[in-house]
């Protein structure tokens, strides 16, 4: 990750995954690299090719908002994309800023104590690194990974149990890398990102590709397929919340359809974690709960 050349990075990386037909271009003749040419790039969004070769090497950071909208028409970047575009052009922060905002995240103590009070519903805290900060029982007993100090996304590309539970596991690490670019923005320094991206890109041959191909998106309510070693498969919906007060803090809630198998499911789940810590009282296995489920189905 060059961090001292962003803008150029993003340009260069969103051209290449533009076919020429996609823009009313002819595909034919040699081209040592797919997508679209520079020269292309320049011409379809009104610029001199020598000007727009200037932004993706780095000597020119500073393109006005209309080159930058032209550029995403012709990249065919989608709102969240192109606001990303945006943010990388703007000036540099100082650096005091960037040091202020490396300063350890406190979770509000009013947010933990709703976390427990939703004993029904895995939620968790996570900063913009997708770094644990806060979980409640029923969200450590969906994986171990939600815990504090636990960083999600490396869980999730490293962890082969990780891999297991996740039935959707592509389209989430996909979706992970894309939603971590989008909260970033421009602060591609940050040590704990080239931390973070630096192990990752090494130890991951999928991050690695992921992250080359600049994708960005907000992080949405999305549906997550588990297969969980003590239930069995289900599925669970997600929303996040912006926690406020906060800059950088979310806070997850996951739900099951009510009345739905994967409702029933949860709740069995949530029946093991509360007799786990319980231990005095007499517990059933697991298997036999899932058989008493099927009997009153």
């Amino acid at each position: 990750m060059d961090s001292t050349n962003a803008l150029g990075e993003f340009l260069r990386a969103r051209r290449e995954r533009v076919r020429p037909e996609d823009v009313g271009l002819s595909g034919g003749g040699l081209r040592r690299v797919p997508g679209l040419r520079r020269e292309e790039v320049a011409l379809l969004a009104g610029i001199s090719s020598d000007y727009y070769l200037r932004l993706e090497q780095g000597r020119d950071r500073n393109p006005s908002v209309q080159v930058l909208e032209a550029l995403a028409r012709v990249l065919r970047l989608d709102a969240s994309a192109s606001a990303h575009l945006v943010g990388l052009a703007q000036p540099e922060r100082p650096a005091v800023s960037r040091r202020r905002a490396r300063r350890p995240e406190a979770v509000p103590v009013s947010v933990r104590e709703l976390l427990d009070t939703w004993s029904g519903h895995p939620a968790y805290v996570q900063n913009r690194f997708t770094d644990c900060l806060a979980a409640n029982a029923l969200c450590r007993a969906l994986s171990p990974s939600y815990t504090p100090g636990a960083n999600l996304l490396r869980a999730v590309f490293l962890d082969p149990a990780e891999r297991e539970l996740r039935r959707d596991w592509e389209e989430l690490t996909a979706e992970g890398v894309a939603t971590l670019r989008g909260h970033i923005g421009p602060d591609v320094d940050d040590p704990r990102l080239v931390e973070l991206v630096g192990e990752l890109s090494v130890r991951s041959d999928r991050f690695r590709l992921l992250w080359s191909r600049h994708e960005v998106r907000p992080m949405l309510g999305r549906t997550s397929l588990l297969s969980h070693p003590l239930v069995g498969d289900f599925e669970l919906r997600s929303n996040k919340f912006e926690i406020p007060g906060t800059n950088t803090l979310s806070m997850v809630v996951f739900h099951a359809e009510p009345g739905s198998r994967s409702a029933e499911l949860l709740g069995l789940l949530g029946s093991l974690t509360a007799s786990a810590n319980a231990p005095h009282e007499e517990r059933r296995p697991a298997h036999e709960e899932n058989a008493r489920l099927d009997e009153d189905r």
